[in-house]
């Protein structure tokens, strides 16, 4: 009996409830500690003071996911990210920026729902939680950001493409603690974005800003989205290990530090994709190799550096071991795919009473093969029809700074960017007739750009108002060198109506450079043919109506209209090149123009309801129509993207004793399709280079998918002990296993019939094989942390 109640006290100390945060709170213009400041624990009503040298800790918190507030007279309220409390609770430093009037009394609230003045509209943040535990998501951001108004999900295949906005997935960039990366996928479209699996390691993500429109004058070269990524800092009091087992990788992550002044994070990841896809019967086996690195020095309060990697290696192989009718068409014509990618930056900040200078410089890396031959037989070269090599590597320096003044922040700076792109490329393609191309590529570029923006925030912080602009430019031809040509202005403007009630609204002009793919592209003479393209342009405004009735209900209405200007158009397909690049491969390596014009309009709802250790919920609805034109003459006609609707509820509760219980439902227009054409597709050498059926352009677009469904669940039970945390969770992606009714693809058969005729008229028998999409996927996780 004495036993039996040892081994209880011992297991209940084991599975001790509570543990401790601590930190620092400091002046965010001078650096210094604050003593006397109020920080609590959102949500539980608990917390400490600051003493005399600007530190707190917290005592009793029961483990869980938290904000933390920080109050104190004559200045603003703060709000932290999310953090997890646990044996491991990192440091928290709080920066608390002076009121621009005294206050009487110290307001105490603060609302998870950030605004910012430069981008009113058209942004939000993801937290800890939602990036952790959101349904169907598995932990990967690309699938998270799908929750969110404008933002289309794909229901055939396993891709991660961002559609936002009714824009193609080129039209997006991504940013890491201030380092711009070029992709956030593995085996990406080169020319594009996309993937089946994230590259990011979510257990290094602190949150993430997302925006839809009105972008930051220092993010370039976006038309659709940014995605701004802020990492973890390393924990600067102890060292600890996390190791993950998740739906298609097993992962190992250490944070802590080294020496006084310097936190690390790292992450090294390796997927086990290859055998899940061979269990599923799939035609291709991906596998893939990460590593990610954070490393933050504070040299004194006014100086830090930051120094962080991401890289990848990605092989996809072609599974000829199994049969059926599906897996024959897909393998007629998937390539093997073999991707290395990486990026390297610093980032460097000197703060200032007033100023905070920035210095990023970073270098990034893509290494990308396709090889195809004709019924995958290797055995001679002549059944060789792709073979592509493709490198493009850039070094950017960017330096801004920006400066605070009462009211005021002005920021300002450039951009100075060197880019090389290669590639070596043979592939055999038919038109009227089977051609063979062959061509090389060494395209060096010098890019540069300006940015300056002014923000005003009114004294009671009713009204807010923001004015930037930015001009970019280059040396690949005469006309792109001149900077006002590219003069992108923007101007953001928010007023509050009633309390938590807020009319906010953005005008802006937006440009982005031509894919590396379509600029270094030679024709048969060996000169680029695309000299004559300009920058791809999109004027945005937008306008919406937020009110939070109080810090954890948000509700919101948003109109949008995009017109877009110099599309790169293809000569061949008589369509944009935005209309592709939600396939594996390459995309603008073709002959191009600048004629195309599109336009994407709509209008946002979204609902969050945010309760502490509760209820993270979520919906949004998005009614849009996404066009384009050949011309200036042209009619308008629906783009690849154009869903017309999208639906996404989603949340996540939580019960006692560390259970979470999460579902989304999610509901998406049918997209439009075009028909094929039969008589191309049939040609012997036609269906011999390419492997799958030709589309008639001539009809583009012209039919439409039916409207698609599915119901994703998720189960976690996490067990906190003294010394380490212990996760399970069950991610069940379509639970209801929804099908997507598709078009019959076009195949041939192999067979001849009229093999007495000449080679150029030949025909294959063709058949029609049924196309579903659509299946049930569970994943089991586990994560250890000690």
């Amino acid at each position: 009996m004495s036993f039996f109640i040892l081994l209880l006290c011992v297991v209940a100390h084991l599975f001790a409830a509570e543990y401790q945060i601590k930190g620092i709170v400091i002046d965010k213009s001078t650096r210094q500690p604050l003593e006397f400041v109020n920080v609590l624990v959102v949500g539980l009503g608990i917390g400490a003071s600051t003493d005399s040298e600007g530190h707190f800790t917290i005592t009793q918190v029961p483990p869980g996911i938290y904000r933390l507030q920080a109050s104190f007279l004559g200045y603003k309220t703060a709000l932290t990210p999310e953090y997890r409390v646990n044996h491991v609770t990192p440091y928290v430093q709080i920066e608390l920026e002076e009121e621009n009037t005294s206050l009487n009394e110290v307001v105490v609230t603060a609302s998870p729902f950030q605004k910012v003045v430069e981008s009113p509209v058209s942004l939000r943040v993801i937290g800890l939680q939602e990036i952790e535990k959101a349904p169907g998501a598995n932990r990967d951001i690309s699938k998270v950001v799908q929750n969110y108004p404008g933002v289309a999900f794909s229901p055939i295949g396993y891709r991660n493409d961002l559609i936002v906005r009714g824009g193609g997935p080129s039209e997006n960039r991504f940013y890491l603690d201030g380092v711009e990366i070029p992709n956030i996928n593995h085996f990406s479209t080169q020319g594009a974005s996309g993937g089946p699996v994230g590259l990011i390691d979510a257990d290094l993500i602190r949150s993430v800003k997302f925006y839809s429109g009105a972008f930051p004058a220092d993010r370039g070269n976006a038309l659709s989205s940014v995605l701004d990524f802020s990492l973890r800092d390393g924990d600067m009091e102890r060292n600890s290990v996390k190791a993950t087992l998740g739906a298609s990788e097993v992962s190992l992550s250490s944070n802590g530090h080294l020496g006084k002044k310097t936190s690390y994070l790292v992450s090294v990841r390796q997927s086990y994709l290859q055998a899940l896809f061979k269990i599923l019967g799939l035609p291709f086996l991906p596998a893939y190799t990460d590593a990610s690195f954070k490393l933050k020095t504070r040299f004194d309060s006014h100086n830090e550096l930051t120094v962080l990697g991401l890289g990848g290696l990605d092989r996809m192989k072609l599974n000829l071991g199994i049969e059926g009718e599906d897996a024959e068409y897909m393998l007629s014509y998937l390539p093997k795919i073999e991707q290395e990618t990486y990026t390297v930056g610093g980032v460097y900040r000197h703060y200032t009473p007033i100023h905070v200078q920035t210095i990023v410089l970073s270098q990034s890396y893509l290494n990308n093969w396709n090889i195809k031959y004709r019924n995958n037989d290797e055995s001679s070269e002549d059944n060789l029809t792709l073979r592509l090599g493709s490198v493009e590597q850039e070094t950017k320096l960017r330096m801004e700074n920006t400066s605070s003044w009462s009211v005021w922040k002005v920021k300002a700076g450039f951009d100075l960017n060197y880019s090389r792109y290669k590639s070596d490329e043979y592939r055999k393609i038919f038109a009227d007739a089977l051609r063979e191309y062959k061509y090389h590529t060494d395209l060096a570029l010098w890019r540069w750009g300006l940015f300056a923006s002014i923000d005003y925030v009114a004294p009671d912080k009713s009204f807010t108002a923001s004015i930037g602009v930015r001009t970019d430019g280059n040396n690949y031809s005469d006309k792109m060198k001149e900077l006002w040509r590219q003069l992108s202005p923007r101007l953001s403007v928010s007023y509050r109506l009633a309390e938590g009630l807020f009319l906010s609204g953005h005008v802006g002009l937006y440009y982005q450079l031509p894919s590396y793919t379509a600029l270094g592209f030679k024709g048969e003479t060996g000169d680029y043919v695309n000299k004559h393209l300009d920058y791809i342009s999109v004027s945005q405004e937008s306008v919406g109506l937020s009110w939070t009735p109080n810090e954890n209900m948000e509700f919101s209405v948003e109109g949008f209209y995009k017109l877009y200007g110099n599309m790169p158009f293809s000569l061949s397909d008589q369509i944009p090149l935005s209309c592709k690049g939600n396939d594996y491969g390459t995309i603008g390596n073709e002959a191009l123009s600048s004629q195309a014009k599109g336009r994407s309009y709509g209008a946002e709802l979204m609902f969050k309801w945010l309760l502490t250790q509760k209820l993270n919920l979520s919906s949004s609805l998005t009614i849009f129509k996404s066009e384009f034109k050949g011309d200036k003459q042209g009619n308008y006609v629906p783009s690849a993207w154009d869903n017309r609707f999208i639906l996404n509820v989603s949340g996540t509760y939580n019960f006692p004793k560390h259970w979470s219980v999460g579902a989304k439902v999610s509901c998406i227009g049918g997209s439009p399709y075009t028909p094929y054409d039969e008589a191309k597709s049939s040609l012997v050498e036609a269906w011999d280079v390419q492997g799958r059926a030709y589309y008639d352009y001539s009809r583009y677009n012209q039919e439409r998918l039916p409207v698609f469904g599915q119901l994703d669940v998720r189960v976690d039970k996490t067990f906190y002990l003294k010394k380490c945390m212990l996760g399970f969770y069950l991610d069940i992606q379509n639970i209801t296993g929804s099908k997507l009714r598709r078009p019959d693809a076009l195949m041939s058969t192999g067979q001849i019939e009229n093999p007495s005729a000449p080679l150029a008229e030949q025909r294959y028998v063709m058949k029609s094989i049924r196309q579903e999409s659509g299946t049930l996927l569970p994943t089991l996780g586990i994560t250890f942390e000690y």
